[in-house]
């Protein structure tokens, strides 16, 4: 297949202009409705245009696409230059309306020096929500710590990561075939920009590769996908490629965790997690058979999975796994210093379209993850996201359970979630606890990053449960003497 290009903004301006003249053969189109047309429809989209370029232009693009699970990591380095006159302090990235559906994170550095001695710097990514391009093209825009002046260059990497973005095909495969999948997307980068020099590289896990598109150059070697380079590529160019390649990685999928931590102010931090995991892969077709799996492991069911792993905080006592029958015994501890890794075997292997529902428990100590700052707010200093590996999480719940008491609760989160207050009745609560529910949609490990939330609390409230139960056994003990030195009887 050749090259396959199109500017989009051409694209639109020439159905513009052929609808204007075919308009003008049905009917006479006066002069203000002739300008009246162009206003609204031209000039927006060259304003836009303008407006995201700022006459900047990438010098070089260097595009490496992961593929070798079914979380799909872009990494992308850009060399920026800004060939205007005015300076620009913002560079946008444009993603198709497919990509925003899947895009989990996005990720920017400014860096400097050479390869051994580079310097990252973070940069501010936000969504430019009322930013629209052509074809329903979105933009994030990335802030750089100093305006680009005129003439000067920049360097930056990008990091963004894409969920749900590999179809299986076929569909549906039997216990002993492999998995193959169709990845999608673009040979040359989607940019409002004008791009000198580009290349894109595509990683595969294996080298079986049943077909990919070709767009001149092409080149493969062992793993890897070669396109480009291209040169000169005008603003919004795209060239769409296929490829269809065997990935038979688990793809683990969480449809919905909850996470609920709860605070007591007697020394311990005790976290419930409840799962609902599915195999996101190819569909298992035909007969399930124990015996050919249990014989042939690394022939039979080769995309199925039965071992999760997840990396849990250090000091972790009291673990418990088990699902809804019960307990499991099928899990392995192993405690550090630095970490603990629980790792959990279902009752059964997961093949494709096949689900499990289990609950993971586990107690901290509270030093380790509650402080008190010095204007007497206590703070609680927790990990985000889900402790599997490789697991991508549609529906994360996470639910801080604060002490009965606490007032006033605030959160430091570094990314956006929904989130909103609940109450929660536990043992010997009078006015219940305060919950902090936190809700994150299509979440990766990279959102496995610490957060907070912050209360004021009387340690005056810490009095109320020993206090109840010392007044329920005082009177429970005045009502056994009253009712032994009662005479109930009629007679004397």
């Amino acid at each position: 297949m050749g090259i396959k290009e199109c500017s989009v903004d051409l694209r639109v301006s020439s159905w513009i202009l052929s609808t204007a003249a075919a308009t003008r053969t049905t009917m006479p189109m006066e002069p203000l409705l002739r300008l009246v047309f162009l206003f609204i429809f031209i000039f927006p989209l060259s304003i836009a245009t303008t407006s995201l370029s700022q006459h900047l232009e990438i010098i070089n693009a260097e595009r490496r696409i992961d593929l070798t699970s079914h979380i799909i990591k872009v990494y992308l380095t850009l060399k920026v230059e800004n060939s205007g006159t005015s300076p620009a302090s913002e560079v946008y990235l444009a993603f198709s309306p497919i990509e925003v559906k899947h895009l989990a994170i996005v990720k920017a550095a400014a860096t400097s020096g050479k390869r051994k001695k580079k310097t990252y710097v973070p940069l501010d990514v936000k969504s430019a929500e009322l930013l629209d391009g052509p074809n329903g093209t979105k933009f994030f825009s990335i802030t750089l710590l100093t305006p680009l002046s005129k003439g000067e260059t920049t360097t930056l990497e990008v990091l963004y990561i894409l969920t749900h973005s590999l179809e299986p095909f076929p569909a549906e495969i039997s216990q002993s075939e492999s998995q193959l999948v169709y990845f999608r997307d673009s040979a040359i980068l989607l940019s409002p920009y004008h791009v000198k020099q580009q290349t894109t590289f595509i990683k595969t896990p294996s080298t079986r590769v049943e077909s990919f598109t070709v767009v001149e150059p092409t080149k493969r070697a062992g793993t890897e996908l070669k396109y480009g380079p291209y040169e000169n590529r005008p603003p919004y160019s795209y060239s769409p490629v296929l490829v269809h390649f065997e990935n038979n990685n688990p793809f683990a999928v969480v449809e919905e965790l909850e996470r609920e931590i709860e605070i007591s102010h007697w020394g311990n931090l005790q976290v419930t997690e409840r799962y609902s995991l599915v195999h996101a892969g190819a569909r298992h077709k035909g007969v399930f058979s124990r015996v050919e799996y249990q014989m042939r492991p690394g022939g039979a069911g080769i995309s199925s999975f039965k071992h999760l792993l997840a990396k849990l905080p250090p000091r972790v006592h009291s673990v418990y796994y088990r699902d809804g029958i019960g307990n499991i015994s099928s899990s392995h501890l192993r405690l550090d210093s630095r970490k603990s890794e629980l790792e959990i075997e279902p009752r059964y292997p997961l093949f494709g379209g096949w689900k499990a529902t289990f609950v993971i428990g586990y107690g901290l100590p509270l030093q380790d993850f509650l402080f008190e700052s010095p204007d007497g707010r206590r703070y609680l200093n927790f990990t985000f996201g889900c402790p599997l590996v490789e697991t991508v999480v549609d529906k994360l719940i996470v639910k801080v359970v604060l002490p009965e008491g606490s007032k006033d609760p605030q959160t430091v989160i570094p990314f956006e979630v929904e989130q909103h207050l609940g109450i929660k009745y536990s043992y010997l609560d009078v006015v219940g606890r305060t919950v902090v529910v936190l809700e994150k949609r299509n979440a990766v490990p990279e959102h496995n990053i610490p957060f907070q939330v912050s209360y004021s609390f009387n340690p005056i409230f810490m009095l109320a449960e020993p206090l109840m139960l010392v007044s329920t056994f005082f009177l429970l003990f005045v009502a056994s003497v009253a009712y032994l030195h009662i005479d109930l009887s009629i007679r004397k």
